[in-house]
């Protein structure tokens, strides 16, 4: 009888079918190339030019929709608000319009996309802890839906405001519940020193809803709570929840003013890497609205409206963004780098959060990952880094290098250090690809120079 072997273990080599967690609903490979929305990336990279933010239209409709579904399946009146923040545009703000959903503004200047796309200004949240007056006064002559107060000087503004113009301004107060969820320190806001909104500590919550309710101009019609960003684990949701209703309990007991509305913020988390496991959409709608319900009656008051305020879960698993490979640089025992036509003026995250990426080569998406690269930008900064030390296809200088999960917080938060131009963004839907935001040229950065 012949001898048996083991088979020798291998170091498991990556393939973009692993990648879906990380991908565009729509990613597939067809003849070894990466295609989005039915586009070719590879193609579309090189015919549109790099660094180029690629985003799938279906996955984002699909988000906004699952957010809808598992949010009324439980209560009918919930509504769904769009995050602006996490990526604006004119085109995006259209689509939460198609969606049915609502839109959260955090400036005088992403109202003002709003109102360029045709945005129900009815359906829009207006959010900041330091709002100037002109964007007090340009919120209110929109006649938006909602302020979201985060201190007694705007309260006063408002109402001032208000009264100039004749009118009355729904508000909500955002309170911060204390609650410091497991995530990254810069993107916690509900813990009791926050710069957000008003401490259930020293009765200052208290104080501003009473000063809410007599104050004229404004119709209090409830809570704000936002505990953070990039979270998995619900059950710091839950725990906001039984505080922020036993005070709205506080409320009626004290003031005998009944909460109309309660937003629970957003901050799901989503997989950036092939590790991460976040709760789904139904799971989070289950927990916020099946939460609010349980603790209302058990204080007996009525269910409020409810708001939830996803923005990274709807986009960022929807956008890639590619870049060209322009030089490789081994350093012999230490790291291979590839740097590309961008970096941290396109995607400021990693410099920031110490983000992590799923890299993949557009054009040999059906090869495995067994190269280890650092993903380098090309600007003055030593910590210009996009990926650190991660696995890719065999790269070579010319190659599309597509970078997973970079539709949130990449685009809005990008800048022109080094007078880089920020680069276009792509819609891809049904084979067809649309630019929504072109590419800056010199002459945009020159517009504001006058002498």
């Amino acid at each position: 009888m012949g001898a048996t072997t083991e088979p020798i273990p291998q170091e498991p080599m990556f393939e973009v079918e692993d990648l879906s967690s990380v991908l565009p609903m729509t990613a597939e490979v067809v003849s070894g190339h990466l295609r989005i929305g039915g586009v070719d990336m590879a193609k579309l990279a090189r015919e549109r030019g790099t660094a180029l933010y690629v985003m799938d239209e279906a996955h984002i409709r699909n988000q906004l929709r699952e957010y809808v579904k598992w949010t009324t399946f439980h209560w009918k009146d919930c509504e769904t608000i769009f995050a602006g923040k996490a990526f604006m545009s004119v085109a995006m703000c259209r689509l939460v319009a198609e969606e049915g959903c609502a839109l959260d503004v955090s400036s005088g200047g992403e109202l003002a996309f709003a109102q360029a796309a045709g945005f129900p200004l009815e359906r829009v949240y207006v959010h900041g802890n330091n709002k100037t007056m002109l964007e007090l006064h340009e919120a209110i002559r929109a006649g938006v839906g909602r302020i979201v107060v985060d201190s007694f000087e705007e309260l006063q503004r408002i109402s001032c405001i208000a009264q100039e113009m004749g009118v009355e301004q729904g508000i909500l107060l955002r309170i911060t519940p204390g609650i410091k969820p497991d995530t990254h320190g810069y993107i916690q806001t509900g813990q009791n020193d926050s710069k957000f909104g008003f401490g259930l500590n020293h009765g200052l919550a208290m104080e501003a809803v009473r000063r809410a309710v007599e104050l004229p101009g404004i119709d209090f019609a409830g809570l704000h709570m936002h505990i953070g960003s990039q979270i998995f684990a619900l059950q710091s949701y839950s725990k906001a929840i039984e505080v922020i209703v036993h005070f709205m309990d506080e409320i009626m007991r004290e003031t005998g003013v009944a909460v109309r509305e309660l937003d629970t913020g957003g901050g799901l988390g989503i997989a950036y890497g092939l590790p991460d496991e976040p709760s789904t959409v139904e799971h989070y709608g289950k927990v916020i609205v099946d939460g609010i319900k349980e603790h209302v009656e058990e204080h007996d008051l009525p269910v409020p409206k409810i708001m939830v305020e996803p923005g990274r879960s709807i986009v960022a698993n929807a956008g890639v963004t590619l870049y060209t490979a322009g030089t490789i640089k081994d350093v012999p025992g230490i790291r291979t780098y590839v740097a590309v036509d961008g970096g941290m003026t396109d995607n400021i995250r990693t410099a920031l959060y110490d983000a992590h990426y799923e890299v993949l080569v557009a054009d040999k998406a059906d090869q495995p990952r067994k190269e280890v690269v650092t993903i380098a930008g090309k600007h003055c900064e030593t910590g210009d880094l996009i990926a650190r030390d991660v696995r890719v296809q065999p790269i070579e200088i010319g190659d599309i290098v597509c970078v997973c999960s970079t539709g949130a917080y990449c685009q809005s938060m990008a800048s022109n250090y080094n007078k880089q131009v920020r680069p276009a963004v792509v819609f891809v839907a049904d084979g067809e690809s649309r630019v929504v935001v072109r590419r800056e040229t010199y002459d945009d950065l020159l517009r504001c120079e006058v002498g």
